[in-house]
């Protein structure tokens, strides 16, 4: 569904990413892991639009994307839940879910996918009437990943879904995400929390100082002597 092949991104000339090649088969969950700086959310960034690589190609299903802006990435199917939720503060979580939804034209499918949504975090049916600044940082993480399923992508990005959460919260997270897994949606996760992340997906790729060092299924990559001593603390 997704192929990354050689890809280089700078910053004021400072390369973030170098060579960077990926694959995402769709209904796989792939991982993303590393340090901070490591070039995880510029990965994410490149890959809906907000960056511009200099050197290195995209494809997203059919079409060659790394040039197209990011309204039109999005309408491919690709959606960015980004590291800070960023969701509307004075909008009511109902609100922001329909900001999520603004190209479907059905009512119905609109309160089906609502449904979806509220079925996969019943918290937010509880809020659908609050202000989406007024929840909890969970709370506010659960929303930004409904918003962006409103859109039903056929590719989901999530960059650091539990960053700032309480431990319970991210379990709560990650239980929505392997429930996501099993409804077969396609998932791109940029994660620090690398037992988390790889205890959840199917593949994952290491990245540090913008180059990916290792690739391989999770299950391996838990035990690999590298990642056990850089990320697992083992």
């Amino acid at each position: 569904m997704l192929r990354v092949e050689g890809v280089t991104v700078a910053y004021d000339q400072v390369a973030a990413l170098r060579d960077a090649s990926l694959l995402v088969s769709q209904g796989e969950i792939v991982s993303i892991i590393g340090a901070n700086g490591a070039g995880k959310t510029t990965l994410l960034r490149t890959i809906s639009g907000l960056l511009h690589p200099l050197a290195g190609s995209i494809h997203f299903d059919a079409a060659r994307i790394d040039r197209m802006e990011p309204h039109q990435i999005a309408r491919l199917g690709i959606a960015h839940v980004p590291e800070g939720r960023r969701i509307f503060p004075y909008l009511s979580v109902q609100e922001n879910l329909w900001m999520g939804g603004l190209q479907i034209r059905e009512r119905s499918q609109i309160e089906a996918r609502l449904e979806e949504v509220f079925d996969l975090f019943p918290v937010l049916a509880q809020r659908r009437r609050q202000a989406g600044g007024t929840l909890s940082g969970g709370e506010q993480q659960m929303l930004a990943i409904g918003r962006a399923l409103m859109a039903d992508p056929k590719l989901l990005l999530l960059d650091e879904p539990s960053l700032g959460l309480a431990p319970k919260v991210v379990d709560a997270v990650f239980d929505a995400i392997a429930r996501l897994h099993a409804q077969k949606r396609t998932v791109l996760l940029v994660e620090q929390n690398a037992y988390l992340s790889l205890e959840v997906a199917d593949r994952a790729y290491v990245l540090e100082t913008g180059r990916i060092v290792l690739e391989g299924k999770a299950a391996e990559l838990i035990d690999h002597p590298h990642v056990r001593r850089a990320y697992l603390g083992r």
